[in-house]
């Protein structure tokens, strides 16, 4: 199966998170696993750990542990804020990403696994290269695939079509009868900023559904 990695970049809220997980559901990949790693919320050992897992007595406290690249064996890992990751753990997943090779945490063996992986980032991950801060060879590594993703501001009537999908998304997973918006309301849509992107859509979508009794959504009950 395809093992090429990815690159989506865009602004926090323009649905990074999303769009990976409909790569993974999309690709023959899509009845094995999807794991999701924030990478801001663990920083150096604890990253690397998470990623790799540990062996019992590595370091003070270490238990035996599978990391997130094993419990993903045959599906896909999804790194978001791939920029901040530590210099140790950059070059870990270097070594993961050419061979698929990798090394618990203490571990004297190599270990092999089958995992696609898609990185995320709201940063330039260029300029980073450029000031050192991040991998030069990683970089090209993992930008096989290259995505962007522009801001919902940018993207004209997909601001519809989302708000469409997350409304019906909504009142399936919330059990209640599905709602629609009226065109004046659309319109309402369209003229926003969002500058939350697509995260503000979805936020306000569900707070349609969650406060509004009406089974129509009209721009009053946008203002």
């Amino acid at each position: 199966m395809n093992r090429s990695p990815s690159v989506i970049a865009g602004e926090t809220g323009t649905g990074k998170d999303l769009l990976a997980r409909h790569i993974h559901a999309w690709s023959k990949r899509k009845n094995e696993p999807f794991k999701v790693v924030s990478c801001g919320n663990l920083k150096g050992e604890l990253l690397e750990v998470e990623l790799f897992g540990s062996e019992r007595g590595a370091f003070t406290g270490a238990v035996a542990k599978r990391g997130l690249v094993e419990e993903t064996d045959g599906g896909v890992l999804f790194l978001n804020e791939i920029d901040l990751i530590s210099p140790t753990v950059q070059g870990k997943l270097l070594r993961f990403v050419e061979e698929g090779r990798f090394r618990r945490v203490g571990e004297v063996k190599d270990r092999e696994v089958d995992v696609r992986l898609i990185t995320a980032t709201n940063a330039d991950l260029r300029e980073l290269v450029e000031e050192g801060r991040f991998r030069r060879d990683l970089y090209h590594r993992l930008r096989v695939i290259e995505i962007h993703l522009p801001p919902l501001r940018d993207r004209g009537n997909d601001v519809i079509l989302l708000a469409r999908y997350f409304l019906e998304e909504v009142c399936a997973s919330q059990g209640v009868p599905r709602k629609r918006l009226t065109s004046e309301a659309e319109s309402v849509l369209l003229s926003h900023r969002w500058d939350g992107n697509v995260r503000e859509l979805r936020n306000l979508m569900e707070r349609l559904v969650v406060l509004c009794d009406e089974e129509v959504i009209t721009k009053d009950t946008l203002a």
